[in-house]
């Protein structure tokens, strides 16, 4: 099973740059989109509905802003648009396919980074996914919540640690709500079973020359519940082409996805 997650930064735009010619070409069970900056009767073009694929999209009400897609090769069960909470469902941050006994989420975990109050709504969020993810992970379905979580878990996923210690993405409270995560929550970080390397970056801002010296953060993750994340063999950061300001991740998975 081949899972890829990309926040595209507005689906038009990583069309015109290639995105959907490189898709074709890698076999992907399912992919997970953030940001498609796009309504879906704005998304009629062929293109966006890759063929082989279930296509999924869900909204933010604001045009040109936030949302999720979700493309499968196999039929789900039952998708979820939105999760039941209007903070998270009005901007388009949560879509969910279940196949069998496995369930597969595009998120797009708010940023706090513009201004205080959309720090304050990402707590909010945070505090609201926190319950759920840990009934995930004592469920005996197996998870992959993949997305652009805009945080930065330790000194190892971003490359000027000691200069963003006061800066959205690497707050002392977001890291620490990470280590809960990973830790009592009971969630996997399904990359660093597969790649503990340092220098592994998903995204690079677009000031400076941060792509070109490597100036990155790893905030796009497939996180998943441990046994899930024990079948992960083989996992990529793909950088030969940009479709966005963030790089497909991708990860391979000895596991089978029911078919109807």
């Amino acid at each position: 099973m081949r899972i890829i997650t990309l926040n595209v930064n507005g689906i038009r735009a990583a069309a015109r740059k290639g995105f959907f010619d490189w898709l074709d070409k890698q076999n992907a069970d399912i992919i997970c989109i953030q940001e498609t900056k796009a309504q879906r009767h704005q998304l009629e073009d062929p293109v966006f509905s890759p063929r082989g694929y279930h296509v999924y999209y869900h909204d933010a009400e604001k045009k040109g802003y936030s949302g999720v897609a979700i493309y499968t090769r196999h039929e789900p069960d039952r998708v979820q648009h939105g999760i039941g909470w209007d903070v998270m469902d009005i901007e388009g941050r949560w879509l969910r396919v279940d196949f069998g006994d496995l369930t597969v989420v595009s998120l797009y975990l708010p940023s706090g980074s513009s201004k205080e109050e959309r720090q304050q709504v990402k707590y909010q969020t945070m505090d609201y996914l926190q319950p759920l993810l840990s009934a995930m992970a004592a469920d005996r379905r197996h998870y992959v919540i993949c997305g652009d979580w805009n945080i930065a878990h330790k000194n190892i996923d971003l490359k000027n640690w000691r200069g963003n210690q006061k800066n959205s993405g690497f707050l002392p409270q977001e890291r620490a709500w990470m280590d809960e995560l990973f830790g009592p929550v009971g969630m996997a970080d399904a990359f660093r079973h597969v790649d503990p390397r340092e220098e592994q970056y998903t995204w690079w801002s677009n000031r400076g020359r941060a792509w070109d010296n490597n100036t990155g953060w790893r905030i796009d993750y497939q996180v998943t519940t441990p046994a899930l994340a024990h079948k992960a063999i083989r996992a990529e950061i793909y950088k030969n082409e940009r479709f966005s300001d963030h790089a497909p991740l991708i990860i391979d998975y000895e596991f089978d996805i029911a078919n109807k």
